[in-house]
């Protein structure tokens, strides 16, 4: 089993509430850095791990902890496919705001429909109707 792993750099619960609202989802097994050291992270509210499911992917999200001098520059670039043009409009609608286009709206040879932006907490995503 593959499961992607979203870092951020302390706004994991911002992203998890836009995640949830233009996926349809909730976040599962939320615990907070506080829920490991509570006498010591007593007022730490960073998300140390939560699980996502998004289109029938599982996704792990949390804040970047420690070691933060060995972050890579790899990229990683999440692709959903949507049933329809409407469904995906939908989604990325909710996006938009504090988002980077990289490719606008636009028909491919292989897509009805695609997108291609970064969102506005550094993450790649890559939106596409099924194949036509």
């Amino acid at each position: 089993m593959l499961i992607p792993h979203l870092h951020f750099c302390g706004d994991c619960a911002r992203a998890i509430s836009l995640y949830e609202k233009a996926f349809q989802t909730k976040a599962d097994g939320i615990i907070r850095n506080r829920d490991f050291a509570p006498e010591e992270c007593a007022n730490d509210n960073r998300i140390a791990h939560a699980v996502m499911d998004i289109h029938g992917q599982t996704v792990f999200l949390n804040d970047r902890f420690g070691n933060e001098d060995k972050s890579t520059n790899c990229a990683v670039h999440l692709i959903i496919v949507f049933q329809n043009k409407d469904e995906l409009l939908a989604c990325y609608e909710i996006f938009k705001e504090g988002s980077i286009t990289v490719d606008a709206l636009q028909k491919l040879p292989y897509s009805e429909l695609a997108v291609q932006f970064i969102d506005a907490f550094g993450v790649q995503w890559g939106f596409m109707v099924e194949r036509l």
